[in-house]
């Protein structure tokens, strides 16, 4: 009762919050209805390789963009949840650069959603690494704490560390997908330690955007060439062109 009554003291005093306007809402980690209308869940008709959004009507069978019948990807399947604009692009901003790790809960458990279909009782999630430099620089890996909640909340396995970023790359914004490959060439590697685990695994790789693919191709080349059964990739938002 002591602590009932705390807790619905702590409510009145510290309300919770819409993630997105900062309005009072019902529940913690949540949005408001007016900024929930507003966040673009990509949860029509998707690439089913890159998750990016397609026009039409969806069918039973997987429908695959322009870009991924041009340049296939190396991993099997993409999912996203998030188109990476407006209200979304604020959300990813924030925890990648503005410490609102109060995200990731509610980002893990909309990304968890998209990828169900995907995902067995062996499913492993890793995550896109940073550099250490810059990881010292954030405090945190965005992508790592999308991927260890997603791994909690569906109770599958999460493997720290299974790859690791050697070599500090130059921002890859206002680069051609070209220019990313190379830039990327040898800068992502399996530790020696880690095989052993990721051998014969079905492996999803965590990231909170997708823009070219560049980097997910570059993790998925290092955890095919470790031994993994498989590769799946999902992003929290994917950037699209034109869109």
């Amino acid at each position: 009762m002591k602590i009932t009554a705390i807790q619905s003291a702590l409510r009145i005093l510290y309300p919770a919050r819409c993630l997105i306007c900062g309005d009072i809402v019902e529940s913690d980690f949540g949005l408001c209805a007016p900024c929930w209308g507003d966040m673009p869940f990509l949860d029509g008709l998707a690439c089913d390789c890159c998750g990016a959004p397609l026009i039409g009507v969806s069918f039973d069978w997987a429908e695959t963009c322009d870009d991924c019948l041009a340049q296939p990807r190396p991993w099997a399947k993409g999912r996203a949840a998030l188109l990476y604009q407006g209200s979304a692009r604020k959300l990813v901003l924030g925890l990648k650069h503005g410490d609102r790790t109060d995200v990731v809960r509610p980002a893990a458990r909309w990304l968890l959603s998209c990828c169900e279909d995907i995902l067995t009782e062996d499913s492993l999630f890793v995550a896109v690494p940073l550099h250490w430099r810059r990881q010292l620089k954030r405090r945190y890996n965005q992508s790592s704490l999308l991927a260890y909640e997603m791994a909690k909340l569906g109770h599958y396995g999460f493997l720290d560390g299974a790859l690791r970023r050697v070599i500090s790359t130059k921002p890859l914004e206002n680069v051609t997908t070209e220019e990313r490959t190379i830039i990327l060439s040898g800068a992502i590697e399996v530790p020696r330690r880690m095989q052993d685990q990721l051998s014969g695994r079905s492996v999803v790789i965590v990231d909170d955007v997708m823009t070219s693919g560049a980097t997910l191709c570059a993790c998925t080349d290092v955890l095919l060439g470790a031994g993994c059964a498989r590769v799946d990739v999902a992003v929290l938002a994917r950037a699209v062109r034109n869109v």
